[in-house]
């Protein structure tokens, strides 16, 4: 198989992995029957190939081909052959999968027939983000936090009803420990290490906070962690939705990100984004990455907010930013800087609050990166920060400080996104034109749907 051609180490940015030597004897022991081949298309949802285990070999060896055409982002079909190149640090066993059909899934990496990696390959635009920035001496860690909500189910069908009555941090006895709990197994079971679990502020709404790393192998356990907890509820007749806003006049869900820069060379352990001296205890590295994700926070919004229903979670007064600013304290900003617990400067962090849980978190991380380096690359100064709560500002104090909004809806996003050249050039032609034409067939759509709210206060009157 033609190796990916890399100026950077590919261990250097995804660790070392198992050798095939190791996952065959797994599979052996654990009496795994069958092995998804997993992926992604350019809107998050996975795909999958299931092979029977005792060919597993072979695959290692040479690779699965497949046909992309039918796949949303993907190709045409004059264009359609591509393989897939597993990668075996993400082999895992499928817990509710055991038993005659013990069935195991490992993610791939998608190339084109002449062995270059496939441009449309959400994974693989992450990992050449992450190549040019470990060329500036750095590596990106991340840690998103999910939050999703549970729903009732009757006969199949799901009923828009949340299965509780909780609020934030509520200690319950109902269903929702128990669902909770039952999922961070199926977590750890997939080789993802959960740090909390807890109920989240709106009704039937919970947050399971998984482990803070590397970027690509966070944006797998990302991916990884929505369909374990869709699977887990549906054992207990229950619909796990990760959309952002399913109820009206309730907080929708976001998926905050903490991001942080290490270094390349190994065994530093140190946070490229500390600096003592500071009074927000950030390097001058960390200052110039913040700038560059508010300067591009209008055009990212489209890649980690990309659904139309993403912008009925964006409005204030529901905890979720829409103001370009940052903070340390102030949750109404778009960008925070977390309280260092125990003084441990290197946990130094920031948050990004705007993305939505809906989005691919490959191509997420990616325009997250771009943005941040464009600060980096060319010395972008930060504004001092507002700690004021923004959403009590008016129209005319948000134009007397300079803040901007972010866009109020799909159709304004995409034309943010499109305006974008940085963020564009990050995730390559292919990507940003599929997602542009997906983003605007589905705003194109919703803007010809006339809503029961249209009927009910226009009917009667005009």
């Amino acid at each position: 198989m033609t190796e990916e051609p890399s100026a950077i180490d590919r261990s250097a940015l995804l660790g070392t992995g198992p050798t095939p030597e190791e996952i065959y004897a797994i599979i052996e022991a654990e009496g795994v029957k069958f092995i998804n081949l997993q992926f992604t298309d350019v809107m998050g949802i996975v795909k999958s190939v299931t092979v029977p285990a005792k060919i597993f070999d072979h695959i290692v060896d040479g690779g699965q081909w497949i046909d992309g055409s039918s796949i949303n982002g993907f190709l045409r079909i004059a264009e359609s052959d591509m393989y897939l190149e597993v990668d075996l640090s993400t082999f895992a066993i499928i817990p509710w999968e055991r038993g005659e059909f013990t069935t195991a899934r490992v993610i791939c990496w998608v190339h084109t027939p002449n062995g270059d990696p496939f441009a449309g390959d959400p994974r693989g635009v992450l990992y050449k983000q992450l190549e040019k920035l470990a060329e500036l001496g750095y590596t990106y860690n991340v840690g998103p936090e999910l939050e999703f909500f549970l729903f009732e189910t009757e006969g199949g069908e799901i009923k828009p009803l949340p299965h509780d009555r909780g609020g934030y941090f509520d200690l319950s006895t109902d269903l929702a420990s128990t669902v909770r709990k039952d999922m961070v197994l199926a977590l750890d079971e997939m080789g993802i290490e959960v740090e909390a679990s807890h109920h989240e502020v709106a009704i039937g709404q919970h947050e399971i906070d998984f482990e803070y790393g590397p970027a690509i192998p966070t944006a797998d356990r990302a991916v990884s962690f929505k369909y374990v907890l869709k699977a887990i509820a549906q054992k207990h007749g229950l619909h796990a939705t990760f959309m952002p806003k399913p109820l009206a006049g309730i907080n929708g869900s976001g998926m905050h990100v903490h991001q942080s820069f290490g270094f390349i060379e190994p065994g530093t352990g140190k946070n490229a984004f500390v600096d003592e001296s500071d009074p927000y205890g950030l390097s001058k590295v960390a200052k110039h990455f913040i700038a560059g994700q508010l300067k591009h926070a209008r055009g990212l919004a489209a890649v980690i907010a990309p659904l139309v229903n993403s912008y009925r979670r964006l409005v204030p007064g529901f905890e979720a930013p829409v103001y370009v600013a940052w903070a340390r304290t102030n949750r109404s900003a778009l960008i925070r800087v977390p309280a260092i617990r125990g003084g441990n400067l290197n946990a130094t962090r920031i948050e990004l609050r705007c993305p939505d849980p809906s989005c691919n978190p490959y191509l997420a991380f990616t325009a997250m990166l771009a943005a941040g380096m464009d600060g980096i690359i060319n010395e972008l100064p930060l504004e001092d920060p507002i700690e004021e709560n923004l959403y009590h500002f008016t129209d005319e104090d948000l134009r007397r400080r300079n803040i901007p909004t972010l866009p109020a809806t799909l159709g304004e996003a995409v034309e943010e996104f499109r305006k974008d050249d940085v963020l564009r050039a990050a995730l390559g032609d292919h990507v940003s034109d599929r997602l542009i034409e997906a983003q605007s067939a589905e705003w194109d759509e919703f803007r010809k749907v006339v809503t029961e709210w249209e009927r009910d206060r226009y009917l009667e009157i005009y």
